[in-house]
């Protein structure tokens, strides 16, 4: 799931998500077949470039290609993601893959309100976060997992063995269709991106925070309220522990690099020295 660049893309994204939580406020409604939906109508618009140009199509009314959604999908899948797609349908798109990548992004948004709703959203932004950890420091489950060979029930078996009865109902949901479908990207690195998504659903931003020793809770709650002034919003800190840092600690949030580690001091220094 890649960013959108395009301001386009982005406001086009927002409207949608607008519709989508309107729908999924309605009485009765299922944010996970919601979200399940979603990933479905995701892979069909990456295996059909025909639907994906109609629906782009700058040529065709935009009322127009909202009611070819209803018609085709109405009874298919649910409401909430028929009216969703009806939405992205009759937006407007620089890039066919923005609409694919927006209906992934909206489908984690529903698995996401399903945890909500279930009083699972912290353990899903942990578990995420941790199984990415776990795949990207396991060789041969990151192998099992970027094997395009092996057929789709054999990775999403493989998820199903390791996590069920150990995570969230959502966290299966998620890390099963990032191991089937991952459209390009390494399973680790797009669970660390719907790491984010669960983040923005509560209003904070995630820092990623190598150590070379575990933080204790207290360390944790004091460098999550430093960040937190620094950036004026509520940090979400996420821990690895690396020895090879020596001492201190590297800090990633979005963009931002703090480097305080004792190995990239000692890197400096040699590069001076050598200079």
């Amino acid at each position: 799931m890649s960013e959108l660049d395009s301001g386009v893309a982005k406001a086009s994204l927002a409207a949608a998500q607008q519709v989508l939580d309107a729908q999924l406020a309605a009485e009765g409604a299922d944010a996970g077949r919601t979200g399940e939906d979603l990933f479905a109508v995701t892979s069909l618009l990456d295996s059909s470039v025909g639907l994906r140009r109609a629906l782009t199509d700058p040529s065709r009314d935009p009322g127009a290609k909202a009611d070819f959604v209803r018609r085709t999908f109405t009874g298919k899948i649910s409401p909430a993601a028929v009216e969703t797609l009806a939405t992205l349908a009759s937006a407007r798109w620089t890039a066919g893959r923005d609409l694919s990548d927006s209906a992934e992004r909206l489908a984690v948004v529903a698995v996401v309100t399903q945890a909500e709703r279930s009083g699972h959203l912290d353990a899903l932004e942990d578990e995420l976060f941790r199984f990415s950890r776990t795949i990207a420091g396991t060789p041969a489950l990151r192998d099992a997992l970027a094997d395009r060979t092996a057929p789709d029930a054999n990775r999403a078996t493989l998820v199903t063995r390791l996590l069920l009865g150990k995570a969230s109902p959502e966290t299966v949901q998620l890390v099963r269709r990032a191991a089937v479908a991952p459209r390009g990207v390494r399973a680790e690195r797009l669970l660390e991106e719907w790491v984010e998504v669960v983040a923005r659903r509560r209003e904070q931003l995630v820092a990623h925070v190598v150590s070379a020793a575990p933080l204790t809770e207290a360390q944790r709650d004091r460098l999550a309220s430093t960040l937190s002034r620094q950036y004026g919003r509520p940090i979400r800190i996420n821990v690895d522990v690396d020895p090879h840092l020596v001492g201190g600690l590297r800090v990633s949030i979005g963009d931002d690099v703090i480097d305080g580690s004792i190995s990239t001091r000692l890197d400096d220094a040699r590069r001076r020295l050598a200079g």
